[in-house]
């Protein structure tokens, strides 16, 4: 089903009804989440820590930038837009926690300066628990010999 961002434009959610009461709670719609990520990511590019790794890995921003968009209108908005699997994606990045730590000061920063009180306590919440299971999954990923199932509990 087809709703409106505040800027009149339409976008699709598979399940609207969730999508709406998230909208309306939060002051968050996908042209909202657009402007942060590009701002965020704006950022995370030019950090002296974050950049140079996303800088080796990503080659068509552009696209990136789509795809990162669906994932937070997904993760914020429960759309439905997002058909990823960042874990696997995110698993092998050469990161420790103080990476993860920055990317959440300038997430941080960046929501509190472009979203609303409401909205950027909700996309924060999520950032922070994205953080984790990254952090996670990257230190997983290093104690775990090729082939062999990593450790889930």
């Amino acid at each position: 089903m087809q709703l409106r961002n505040s800027d009149g434009t339409t976008f699709n959610s598979v399940r609207p009804d969730l999508t709406r009461n998230l909208m309306e709670e939060t002051g968050l719609d996908n042209a909202q989440l657009s402007v942060l990520v590009e701002e965020f990511y704006s950022r995370v590019q030019t950090d002296p820590l974050l950049g140079p790794i996303f800088a080796a890995r990503v080659t068509d921003w552009p696209a990136h930038m789509e795809r990162l968009t669906a994932f937070w209108s997904s993760v914020a908005l429960m759309t439905g837009q997002y058909h990823g699997a960042p874990v696997p994606a995110h698993a092998d990045l050469p990161v420790a926690w103080a990476h993860f730590e920055r990317w959440l000061m300038l997430f941080r920063e960046t929501a509190n300066r472009v979203c609303s009180p409401d909205g950027a306590a909700h996309v924060i919440e999520r950032a922070e628990r994205i953080a984790r299971s990254l952090h996670i999954a990257v230190q997983d990923a290093a104690a775990t010999a090729p082939g062999t199932i990593p450790n889930l509990r």
